[in-house]
Order: C-alpha cells, then sequence, then structure tokens
C-alpha cells in the first residue's frame, strides 16, 4: 500500500467549505452536458456520464440542475461549444502539473494558464513533456474511523483494488480505470459510504518537497484549479504534513 499525490487531499478539504460553489456546479455541469453529448443521455449505456452524474450527487448538486445539463448536452446546445485539451507543464521544485480543461475557446484558456503558470513560479511546457509520467487510474475517496481503515483497505483490495493508501482520517483507493466502477459498488454493498470516486491521473513517481516549494505548489495548483475552464489538475508533488496541515486549515 503506497502514497501518491496529496492534492486531490488538500482539494477535497477545501471544497467542503468552498464559498465558490456555484464554480464548482458549473464545471460539473459542463463535464455532464459533454458527457452526455458523446455518449447519450442514458447513464445505463453511458460511463462517462454515470461517473459525472455520481461526481455532481458526491457534491450535493441540485437534481433540477443535473437535469438542465444532461438536457443542455443531449440537444448539443452547449455540449457542441466545449472542447477538451490537457496542458502540461512545471511548478515549483521542479513538480510535473498536468491542467484538463474544458472550454469554448482555447486561446483564451491556454493564455489564462501560461499566465497562472508564470505568476506563480512555474512554466507551461510542450505537450508530451510530463504526461508520460502520469497513468490513468480510478480513484475512491472514504473517510473512515481509525477502528475501520485497515479493514476498508483489505475490503478494497478483495474488491479489486490496485492500490490503498491510509492518510488520517482519509482512505485513498486506486484502482484499474476499467474497475472503478466495480470497486466502488462492491464497497457500497457492504455498507461502506464512498465520498467521492473518479477518473484521475496518478504520478509513477512523486518529488516529495521542502516547505517553501510545497506551500509555492499548493498555491500554483489551488490557483490553476480556480480557473473556470479547467476541470481537473493533476500533479506528481509530495508535501509535508505540516505544510498540507497549515494550508488546508
Amino acid at each position: 500500500m503506497g502514497g501518491h499525490s496529496h492534492w486531490s487531499q488538500v482539494k477535497r478539504q477545501k471544497g467542503a467549505a468552498d464559498a465558490r460553489r456555484g464554480q464548482v456546479f458549473t464545471k460539473l455541469g459542463r463535464e455532464i452536458a459533454v458527457a452526455a453529448r458523446q455518449g447519450g443521455p442514458d447513464p445505463n449505456t453511458n460511463f462517462r456520464l454515470r461517473l459525472a452524474l455520481q461526481r455532481a450527487k458526491d457534491s450535493n448538486m441540485p437534481n433540477d440542475t443535473i437535469e438542465r445539463a444532461i438536457k443542455r448536452g443531449g440537444s448539443g446546445s452547449e455540449g457542441a461549444e466545449l472542447t477538451e485539451a490537457t496542458y502540461e507543464g512545471y511548478g515549483p521544485g521542479g513538480i510535473a502539473i498536468l491542467v484538463d480543461v474544458l472550454t469554448d475557446n482555447r486561446n483564451r484558456s491556454v493564455s489564462d494558464i501560461r499566465a497562472t503558470f508564470s505568476r506563480h513560479g512555474g512554466n507551461l511546457s510542450e505537450a508530451g513533456s510530463v504526461a508520460w509520467l502520469f497513468e490513468g487510474k480510478g480513484m475512491i475517496l472514504i473517510d473512515a474511523p481509525e477502528s475501520e481503515r485497515e479493514e476498508l483497505a483489505l475490503a478494497a483490495i478483495d474488491a479489486g483494488a490496485e492500490d490503498v493508501n491510509i492518510e488520517g482520517e482519509r482512505v485513498e483507493i486506486h484502482t484499474k480505470a476499467e474497475e472503478l466502477e466495480k470497486v466502488r459498488r462492491a464497497l457500497e454493498e457492504q455498507g461502506v459510504t464512498v465520498d467521492s470516486a473518479e477518473l484521475t491521473k496518478v504520478p509513477k513517481t512523486t518529488i516529495t518537497l521542502g516547505e517553501k516549494e510545497a506551500t509555492q505548489s499548493l498555491r500554483i495548483l489551488d490557483k490553476l484549479d480556480e480557473l473556470d475552464d479547467v476541470q481537473r489538475v493533476h500533479s506528481n508533488a509530495e508535501f509535508p504534513d505540516e505544510v498540507l496541515a497549515a494550508y488546508s486549515g
């Protein structure tokens, strides 16, 4: 059982009390619309839409807002305008950063991303420069009492998980991308409450940062994540516990 980037932890902790809830819903709505456009409006036959809907429910997105996003995507009114892209760069301490976007204006997106990198001690790089350091995985996050964490980790492995990391109250489970839904369903059938489950990009190797670089890196990751066109941010940084606690506290 090994650890990976802790950016997902920080993002979840900050997101729980995020004043920008409207922005979160906007991003989720875009993801739902694009998924519905590409694979149809029926989540039973559209795996990507099923995941997007689950993420929306995990974030307490209202049902009527979800339904409107599905209709917009199904009719092509919104989903057709949006294109997907991934930008790559380096942050403080030489960490690798991937930025996934959904945008109706790629020139605006790349301009905003480049400016954010430059402003916070990083630099946007060429396509392919860091993507090879990551691989697609499913990630399940669960908050569990200390007495249940080890048992939960073993149950996840039995259900098909590849890797489990226990950090504080959080159990982070990694699966093959195609096994995500199966593992989640198996855990829920055992009465486990899953806080989130999504497809993500996990670094093959990580960089452990000192206090100064860790704080700078958390800032650049946060600022990238705040951009309207950005859906997800991935990095290969490992942060000292005290820096994580101070930043997310």
